[in-house]
């Protein structure tokens, strides 16, 4: 095998995210070493990228080196949980009448209720600005993506296309419209591939990039922040929704995730889940629940779970055929009920203490049941970096050699 290149996923799913937390935590304290140490390129929506931003948020005292261990990320859900969801006496309340509301009630003690969706963004503003401070993208450790949907096409920069004249229609590329949402892909690319790659990084802090990628439809409102192109000093304007809205390991691997690839580097994928909510209906019920029960939250909106986990389930036997052993998946389903100790709540928003516990023990399980996978995972990591370690010497002028095996022995090796 070719020097790899490892790519992590860590998927979306709001206070699961402690799952893939605990299984990092995990993997720091078996190999001794740091995620950004190990992993060449970070991916993943919602609170995929809360997790991949903090590790890669430098510590300003040692240059090199990451401010966060992902145990400390397990604290941050473990904390902050319950202040960026806050027990909710109107939230099955809001689910009954969401709908109606929306179409036949004016008044204004009900507005009040849906205005600014669930939950108050100043309660996750908070816990991410006091987790990244002024950290910028381009300032990352490791290459680093962070989806979001821009909803606000109008802010989308006018393509000309070759050949037209001066009343060609405006924002479109290869003849496909794009002047309405699209999906956006903010990147922090450090091996520079393809060539230029390293200079395309957006200007725009992880506090703002987070928030967008984390902004879930019904739970918050979207997040409006300024960005400045890479090729401009102009700022535009972007109005993001939760990166899920597209974003999943499959569409990464292909969209953002291979182009990136050295020509030179064997691609291993890490796929870190929340666990799957993907439920099966029944043709009597998609018939009963008619057209407004499909997107019901009190029949689990059916159509929204479609949404979110049709593109993989289309792309996935590919996606898996293609990396074949190089691919790592720790995942499984939170829908059975037999399992001692009971599910944890498949619900994003549910802080509370037994569901924390309920979240701690889905991950042990899922290192259980995948222990040699584990094993094996974390011996290929270690042994990647130590090749590209060995590689770094071999480069270096032999004073910085023995520099590096100076600093190396006293533990300060950057």
């Amino acid at each position: 095998m070719s020097e790899p290149f490892i790519a992590l996923f860590n998927y979306g799913g709001g206070i699961r995210g402690l799952v893939p937390a605990r299984i990092m935590a995990r993997i720091e304290e078996v190999t001794g070493l740091p995620m950004t140490d190990m992993v060449d390129l970070f991916a993943g929506p919602s609170t995929g990228s809360i997790l991949n931003a903090a590790l890669n948020r430098p510590d300003p005292h040692k240059p090199g080196r990451p401010l966060y261990k992902a145990r400390h990320l397990v604290r941050f859900y473990e904390q902050e949980g319950h202040k960026i969801f806050p027990p909710d006496r109107f939230r099955e309340f809001r689910g009954i009448v969401h709908d109606f509301n929306n179409r036949t009630l004016k008044l204004n003690q009900l507005k009040s209720l849906f205005r600014h969706g669930h939950y108050d963004p100043t309660n996750l503003a908070h816990a991410l600005r006091s987790l990244y401070g002024d950290t910028k993208l381009s300032q990352s450790l490791s290459s680093l993506i962070i989806p979001t949907y821009n909803i606000d096409g109008e802010q989308l920069a006018v393509v000309q296309e070759k050949g037209e004249g001066e009343d060609a229609p405006v924002h479109t590329r290869n003849n496909v419209t794009d002047e309405g949402g699209h999906a956006l892909w903010m990147k922090h690319i450090r091996h520079d591939h393809p060539h230029g790659a390293g200079r395309q990084t957006p200007d725009v802090r992880l506090f703002d990039a987070v928030m967008a990628s984390t902004s879930a439809p019904t739970y918050f409102p979207c997040h409006h922040f300024k960005i400045r192109d890479h090729h401009s000093l102009r700022r535009r304007e972007v109005t993001g929704i939760d990166g899920v809205i597209f974003d999943n390991p499959c569409i990464s691997y292909h969209g953002a995730i291979r182009p990136h690839v050295p020509p030179d580097r064997e691609l291993v994928m890490i796929c870190l889940g929340t666990g799957y909510t993907n439920r099966s209906v029944k043709k009597e019920d998609w018939n009963r629940f008619g057209a407004l029960g499909i997107v019901d939250p009190m029949n689990d909106m059916p159509l929204v779970n479609i949404f979110f986990h049709a593109s993989e389930s289309a792309l996935m036997d590919a996606f898996s055929e293609e990396l074949g052993e190089n691919l790592f998946f720790f995942n499984k389903t939170l829908l059975p009920r037999h399992t001692h100790g009971g599910m944890p709540s498949i619900q994003i928003d549910d802080a509370s203490p037994d569901n924390l516990r309920r979240l701690a023990r889905f991950a042990e399980e899922l290192l259980e049941e995948n222990k040699n996978a584990f094993d094996g995972l974390c011996h290929l990591l270690v042994k990647g970096r130590d090749r590209r370690e060995k590689t770094k010497k071999q480069k270096a002028p032999r004073y910085f050699v023995r520099l590096f095996d100076r600093r190396k022995k006293t533990g300060k090796a950057g």
